[in-house]
């Protein structure tokens, strides 16, 4: 059974749609990680490092513990999650039924094609944990939509994902989707099937989002 790595962006905390998702992540018949944006928290990191002047390599370690302060805060909403560091973890996690949310600091403080500073976020670390998991399909739950067929390095260009995003769905050839507000329909039908056709949406192309409607 094919796993599925779900990245919840920490924006929707301030969107009112963090509960709504975490209720259809709760009801998942796959298994799945899931991948807490920084949101706040790691908005939080950005002020300080403008005020104190601390270097990227700080500000990287701390955003990543960003991440951290998101996945309490989701383990306290949906009570199916569980905290989860390693794969081995994980694994564990599904064979109890129950879903992880990935606490990134211990895999990604040893991994070299991790990047330490600002060029990749929580979008990017997805999708290397995606890569480890030996390609697994990846969704990315955002506060924005985007256009159908949108490129990843586009999307980088525009902000709308990070650099090392985009260099890391196409070395690995990743199944990947962005769902915007409005697909909350879309992520239940994806947690309810069990194949991996249906992970990806039936007809995702690798390097490609799929969205069923226009950015913003």
């Amino acid at each position: 059974m094919t796993a599925l790595v779900v990245k919840i962006g920490g924006s929707l905390a301030g969107t009112g749609r963090l509960g709504d998702v975490l209720a259809i992540v709760g009801r998942a018949r796959r298994p799945l990680v899931v991948v807490p944006g920084g949101g706040p928290f790691a908005d939080a990191v950005r002020r300080a490092q403008r005020e104190l002047g601390f270097s990227d390599a700080a500000a990287h370690r701390m955003a990543i513990l960003a991440m951290h302060q998101m996945a309490v805060a989701m383990l306290a909403l949906e009570p199916r999650l569980v905290a989860a560091e390693t794969l081995n973890a994980m694994r564990q996690a599904w064979a109890r039924e129950r879903v992880p949310v990935w606490l990134p600091a211990r895999l990604a403080a040893r991994d070299r094609r991790i990047p330490a500073d600002w060029s990749i976020t929580s979008d990017g670390l997805a999708a290397r944990l995606a890569e480890r998991l030996g390609g697994a399909a990846l969704v990315l739950v955002k506060s924005l939509s985007v256009a159908p067929g949108a490129e990843a390095v586009t999307l980088a260009q525009e902000g709308v994902v990070d650099p090392v995003f985009a260099e890391i769905v196409s070395r690995a050839r990743l199944d990947w989707q962005i769902l915007g507000p409005g697909d909350g329909a879309r992520l239940a039908g994806l947690l309810a099937t069990k194949g991996r056709e249906d992970a990806t949406g039936r007809g995702a192309k690798k390097g490609l989002a799929l969205a069923s409607t226009p950015r913003r």
